[in-house]
């Protein structure tokens, strides 16, 4: 064997064995959690995948890093202290736009009828008087967050189709209510006159629909539907995707991806907790699935 090609074995070597040390040295998963409800209520349905996570990657702990908003994550999973989340298609877009290869989008969420979307929803006050678009003229609308696909993106380029007029000029006043959760509380407070939130727009109006913000609000007694009216739905938005830091091994990334596109199977309550319920399964999903929010926010936002 010539000297060259013995260097070149050994480099091979040295380099596989760096690559092997790198895998093993992961031993810790981060979740990040997007401050999208409460942090109490967040970490309380997270928690469940902890043990199921630890075995199917052979990692000795799984953290989670609840953030007061969506850009805390963003952040995080850009700079590889977050490995995996679930958000918006709106906060993945973000991430796209900054370093398209910092994440990968793996899974979203499918409901019963085999749809992977949902709806941007406005809601008034149902003693507001407030019933229609043309109602809120001139009102103070509220948004849930800067990063939140239907509780900004969304609004901001179908509202102006439905008006006629870009939102600042249609509404007095514009704002943020740190979240879905605090949203609709702010629209409850009359912090806002009407707030848009997320929801699936099927079944039943008494519970919030089967899922979104809405859903899990009623079920946790925060709201009841009678005190709201929806004044204006979206069109169809894609369901947020499951993210994986592409930081983290390949072989790790495969581990992490079939541990949670089995959880509808092997723990279903655990599934519809982690996913805020209203979910039958999960849909595999790319960068393509998400390029019309991509788009949108490049134009709306900036890359």
């Amino acid at each position: 064997m010539s000297a060259f090609r013995k260097i070149l074995m050994a480099t091979i070597a040295v380099a596989a064995l760096a690559g092997n040390a790198a895998a093993q040295e992961v031993k810790v998963l981060r979740i990040g959690l997007d401050g999208g409800e409460n942090e109490a209520d967040q970490v309380r349905r997270t928690e469940c995948v902890k043990p199921g996570l630890i075995a199917a990657t052979g990692v000795s702990e799984v953290q989670l890093f609840p953030s007061p908003n969506y850009n805390g994550v963003i952040q995080g999973l850009l700079g590889g202290t977050i490995d995996l989340a679930v958000m918006g298609a709106s906060s993945y877009a973000a991430i796209y736009l900054k370093d398209p290869n910092a994440v990968t989008p793996v899974l979203t969420t499918k409901q019963a009828d085999g749809s992977t979307g949902y709806y941007s929803i406005m809601v008034a006050r149902k003693d507001s008087g407030i019933k229609t678009l043309a109602d809120a003229k001139g009102k103070k609308l509220g948004f849930a967050d800067p990063d939140s696909t239907s509780g900004y993106l969304v609004p901001n380029v179908a509202l102006p189709k439905d008006i006629g007029v870009p939102v600042k000029q249609y509404f007095s006043e514009t704002g943020f209510g740190g979240g879905h959760e605090n949203l609709v509380l702010g629209v409850l407070d009359k912090k806002f006159d009407v707030g848009t939130t997320f929801g699936s727009a099927q079944g039943d109006w008494a519970q919030g629909y089967t899922s979104g913000n809405l859903h899990q609000m009623v079920a946790k007694g925060l709201l009841d539907m009678d005190d709201i009216v929806q004044v204006w739905k979206s069109p169809l938005i894609p369901n947020g995707p499951l993210m994986v830091s592409q930081k983290l091994p390949a072989d790790l990334q495969k581990k992490v991806t079939a541990y949670f596109a089995e959880l509808p199977k092997t723990d279903k309550s655990c599934f519809e907790s982690f996913t805020g319920g209203g979910y039958v399964d999960w849909s595999p999903v790319d960068q393509s699935f998400y390029q019309t929010i991509i788009d949108a926010r490049k134009a709306v936002i900036g890359g």
